[in-house]
Formats: C-alpha cells, structure tokens, sequence
C-alpha cells in the first residue's frame, strides 16, 4: 500500500468519490481592458488608399490642363481652320469647345491611374469601386425619373434665357457630338471624380451624408461658366450631383451612379433630338434642359 508520502497517491482516485465540480474562472478585468483597447475602432464608411492631397493633385491637374489644352486647341484651330477670326470668335466656335473638352480627359484619366496603381499599387477600377451593378435599366430609368421632376422644378427657378451651353446646339453636329459625350465621357469622368475620388475621402472623415453634399457642390458650380452664372442651372445640376451621391453611398458602385448620370443626360437629349427633329431647329427653352 503506498504511502501518503508517495506522489501517486494524489493521482488514484477513491472507490466513492464524487466529480469534482469545475472551479470557476474569474476574468482580469484589467486585462479584458487592455485587450479592449488596443482592438480596433469601428471600420470607417469608405476607406480609399489615397487622400485628400491626391483629390486636390488630380483637381489642380484638371485645372492646369483646361488652361493649357484649350489654349493650345484655340491656337492650333485659329493657325489651320479659322485664320481669318479673331481669337475670341473661335473660342466660341461649338466644335473647338468640345475637342478642347474631350482633350482635358486624357490626362485627367491618366493622372487617376497612374495614381492608383503606380503610387499605392492597387488595380483601379477596384480601387475605385466601379462595381458594375446588375439593374441597370433600373438606375437608367432613376436618372430619367431624375429629369422629369427636376425639370418641374426649373419652372419655379429664374433660368437664364442665353447661355453659352445653348449655342452647342447651334448646328446638328455638334448638337450630335455633345449628345454623345453627355453620356459617355462626360459622365463618366466625373463620377469617376467626384464620387469615385473625392466621395470616399470625405465620408471617411465627416461621414456619408456630408460627402453627399460636399461632393455634390463643387459638381454643380464647376457648370456655372457654360450657363452664364447663373444659380438656377447650377441649383437643379447640385441636385442631380446629390442623388448620383445618394446611389454611391448606399449601393457602393460608381458604375451604379454613373448609370443615373447617363439617364439623366441620355434623357434630355432624346427629348432635345425628337423636338426637335434631329437638332434642326432648336429653340432656346429646350436648350435651357439641356444641363449636363
């Protein structure tokens, strides 16, 4: 028999002996607090790898490159096409404003991707959550829904009788060219701006709801010039920036805002072009819903 001095003793258990109920464990609470610390903070809304120096790097190159391109367009029309005119009069030739526009995309575009994938070194389109949704007659029709009810509204705002964005219909073709840039590039790069780019650095930092409405206001002052200044277009376009931001924010698809955009555009411009009878004769109150 062994002893009670023998270590095995402890190991062999009684004929009659009861399961040991388990003894409780109580936590550290201080180290439950350490633990809670240092574990990471809610994920924020949106979380893009640039920031809000590149916003205003790709913003500063759009600028420059208005300046410059259209510059360089105006000197090169007025050499080869319009030797005869005045700078100012070929500034103001519909076809030359939308070369020198069409231009300003290139290294705008470039710049985006260059930035995307050569700095931070993640492919752009999912960087930039393109995300192509899957009801898109559903989103072109939001945008068509859009113009209607917005065009109501500009019957209630004091709309400017002559723009510089009307004189773009002037003449069939440029009324064609503009028609398919308004939904195509045109919408496209700006979304890819506005609320592709400057969007997720913004609601980032003030949340979903502010990055709606900063986004949206620069987008609407940026068509000042083309409608003489005036706050009535640039009003309804703020709206219009609004809701493409509402459907960024709650599908997470640029391509999804995009479509809204292009409804909106593509709309217009079908009405403009039946009204009309391909562009023929455009009168000024039809041009004035026109707004990209």
């Amino acid at each position: 028999m062994s002893s009670p001095d023998n270590p095995q003793f402890e190991s062999r258990p009684l004929a009659n002996s009861q399961p040991q109920a388990p003894v409780p464990v109580v936590p550290d609470t201080f180290a439950s607090a350490n633990i809670a610390a240092v574990q990471p903070a809610t994920a924020p809304i949106e979380n893009p790898v640039w920031n809000g120096w590149d916003v205003l790097l790709i913003a500063g190159l759009t600028v420059v490159s208005m300046v410059v391109l259209q510059l360089a367009v105006l000197l090169a029309a007025h050499w080869l096409w319009y030797p005869r005119e005045s700078l100012a009069d070929v500034s103001k030739t519909p076809i030359i404003l939308i070369a020198s526009q069409i231009l300003i995309y290139i290294p705008v575009a470039a710049c985006m991707i260059a930035l995307v994938e050569g700095k931070y070194h993640v492919r752009f389109w999912q960087a930039i959550r393109w995300n192509w949704p899957r009801a898109e007659w559903r989103l072109l029709v939001l945008g068509a829904v859009m113009f209607f009810v917005l065009g109501l509204l500009q019957n209630l705002l004091p709309m400017p009788k002559d723009t510089p964005f009307e004189h773009l219909f002037d003449r069939p073709r440029d009324a064609y060219l503009l028609s398919i840039i308004a939904v195509t590039l045109g919408p496209l790069m700006e979304e890819l701006f506005f609320r592709g780019f400057m969007y997720p650095v913004l609601a980032r930092r003030m949340g979903a709801a502010w990055g709606v409405a900063l986004t949206a206001l620069p987008f609407g002052l940026i068509h000042l010039p083309q409608y003489g200044w005036a706050w009535g277009p640039a009003l309804v376009i703020f709206l219009v920036g609004v809701v493409c931001g509402v459907v960024r924010a709650i599908t997470r698809s640029v391509g999804a805002s995009f479509l809204v955009h292009a409804g909106f555009n593509g709309t217009q411009m079908l009405i403009a072009m039946v009204m009309t009878q391909g562009f023929r004769h455009m009168p000024k109150s039809l041009a004035q819903l026109c707004l990209r």
